[in-house]
């Protein structure tokens, strides 16, 4: 299973290989993506252990809470919030209802029954579905990294699933 993830992590480093030569923020993109990642992982580990404690829509809300908390913190400090035009606010709106509300509730669903490090398997497959989105959706090219990384990341997660499955 080791081999499995390992295989799913190296076509996501494919994949950011591939933005080292786009731009110096392609690159810084794809660090800040690293970081939501670790992120990600630590709150998916949390998430776990609290999951045999606590509902999930309870744990949820005590996340949702700590992003209240965020906001406070963002409007103490004078960050602008309100100066965007009304189609960002619309994705800003999309992004918090679709990954945020059902997202965060469905993965605090799934701790419970299936496990940090499957869910974090499944999580790995982010980026993926976000180049194939793009490609349909915004008419993004995609280069032969995402293409390469994207296929290894699939592979990787498909053995994972397959063999956990067994």
């Amino acid at each position: 299973m080791v081999l499995c993830m390992i295989t799913a992590v190296f076509g996501s480093i494919i994949i950011a290989w591939g933005d080292i030569g786009v731009s110096r923020e392609a690159l810084t993109g794809d660090l800040l993506s690293l970081l939501g990642t670790v992120a990600i992982s630590a709150y998916m580990l949390a998430g776990q252990k609290v999951s045999h404690k606590i509902p999930a829509n309870v744990y949820s809300v005590i996340v949702f809470i700590g992003g209240s908390v965020m906001l406070i913190y963002s409007l103490m400090n004078h960050f602008t919030l309100i100066d965007y035009s009304s189609s960002d606010w619309m994705y800003f709106l999309l992004l918090a209802l679709i990954p945020t509300i059902f997202g965060h509730l469905i993965f605090n669903l799934l701790l419970k029954s299936i496990g940090a490090t499957t869910v974090s398997v499944g999580v790995i497959g982010e980026p993926v579905l976000a180049i194939i989105l793009a490609y349909f959706i915004l008419g993004e090219a995609v280069s032969s990294f995402q293409i390469f990384g994207g296929l290894f990341t699939i592979v990787g997660m498909g053995f994972y699933f397959w063999v956990k499955s067994k």
